[in-house]
């Protein structure tokens, strides 16, 4: 899934950055290496949109929101789905584009999609609606850019979740963000990458495709919600069910 030598170089050197120097990962090596060789966990998210879906992908237009270096997008297209991608940062689009086309990847926020109304069959967009600045318009332009009948796949993590999986740490639910700052810190970790998250609830992330003209049609749920805190795990998992939390949102949606 990574391609050819130089985008396993640039894949490297970009992922080394992102866990070990923005994160501070301990076991940064891990990650990066996963990273390396992702192709049987980007087929897994494949099958699951399709499971979500309904269908399979051969055959459909899809855009990837916030595609990252295009791991998901290469799997998608080896599914047999014509697939687009779009992200925010242009080193990451730099190396998509090397692994989809340059055609096929566009630098752009979320919030101002380059592309025409009712252009794609399926908008997916995985753990990016936590990074963007303005959610609502982020869904109501991925909503306008889907055709009729076409779906929305949002993917992203809980507000009340009981894990941070960019730092892939234990977390306090509805910590204010300058405990949350003092938490990651007194783990040895770089804090300024909180500032770019700003995750939503299931009701929040429901309001806002009301809001954009849209209807959320299936919400599903963790097969197999991560095991955190350790011996606190227990009290996790009944917190999770008392509350009716899961640690991800994850909707499929449509126009209203």
């Amino acid at each position: 899934m990574t391609g050819g030598g130089d985008v396993r170089a640039a894949l490297e050197a970009y992922y080394t950055r992102y866990y070990r120097d923005t994160l501070g990962i301990p076991g940064w090596r891990e990650h990066v290496t996963a990273r390396l060789d992702d192709g049987a966990q980007e087929r897994g998210r494949v099958a699951r949109l399709q499971q979500a879906l309904g269908r399979p992908l051969r055959g459909l237009r899809l855009l990837d929101v916030g595609c990252g270096t295009g791991g998901f997008a290469a799997a998608a297209g080896a599914a047999g789905a014509a697939v687009w991608g779009v992200d925010a940062s242009g080193e990451a689009t730099a190396i998509a584009g090397r692994r989809l086309g340059p055609s096929r990847v566009a630098r752009a926020v979320a919030e101002a999609l380059p592309f025409a109304r009712g252009a794609f069959d399926v908008v997916h967009c995985y753990s990016t609606l936590e990074h963007v600045a303005d959610a609502g318009r982020a869904v109501g332009e991925m909503l306008r850019v889907l055709r009729p009948h076409g779906a929305l796949y949002l993917h992203a993590p809980h507000r009340f979740s009981c894990q941070e999986g960019h730092y892939k740490i234990f977390w306090i639910p509805g910590l204010p963000r300058w405990a949350a700052r003092a938490w990651v810190s007194a783990r040895g970790r770089p804090a300024a990458f909180l500032d770019t998250l700003r995750p939503l609830t299931l009701g929040e992330t429901r309001a806002l495709v009301t809001a954009a003209g849209g209807r959320v049609l299936r919400v599903l749920e963790d097969r197999e919600p991560r095991r955190v805190g350790g011996p606190l795990w227990p009290l996790v998992r009944l917190y999770y069910r008392a509350a009716g939390v899961n640690p991800n949102i994850e909707i499929v949606a449509s126009h209203g």
